[in-house]
């Protein structure tokens, strides 16, 4: 039982992950809304993390959170940060993004506050979640 319900968390984690990926490169490719900084920092935590949760399923291993948690805490930090400037709760000159695209420019807001920052330190936090209940799974089994 421990070890499918391992497999389970770990597979919608990498499913999660992968819905972000897709996510992210429809926003850019097909909408075309350029990723600023802050953008690109989360996107070079997430994107390896389809592959390397993917590698961690076939067999399982649980060990491939000891990999992959450390890249999702690093991307829900950087998201954090990023609606903190978003949402005008620390000043536009705490923002990296001196050129280019700015940090805070609006490309969505579905319900009035969902923005792409928003979506993802959710699919982040869902992530970080995920392996905290995985590990727990993986480490009662044993």
């Amino acid at each position: 039982m421990g070890t499918e319900r391992s497999w389970n968390l770990i597979f919608i984690s990498w499913f999660v992950a992968s819905v972000a990926t897709l996510g992210s490169l429809f926003f850019s490719e097909v909408m075309k809304y350029p990723p600023c900084v802050l953008c690109w920092y989360q996107r070079i935590c997430m994107y390896p993390l389809v592959v390397i949760l993917l590698l961690g399923l076939f067999p399982l291993d649980g060990k491939v959170l000891r990999y992959a948690s450390p890249l999702a805490l690093i991307g829900a930090g950087v998201a954090s940060y990023h609606n903190l400037l978003y949402y005008k709760i620390l000043p536009q000159s705490a923002a990296p993004c001196s050129q280019g695209v700015s940090c805070t420019s609006v490309h969505i807001e579905w319900f009035g506050f969902v923005t792409i920052p928003l979506l993802s330190l959710v699919a982040f936090g869902s992530i970080l979640v995920l392996h905290l209940f995985a590990y727990r799974s993986y480490r009662h089994e044993k």
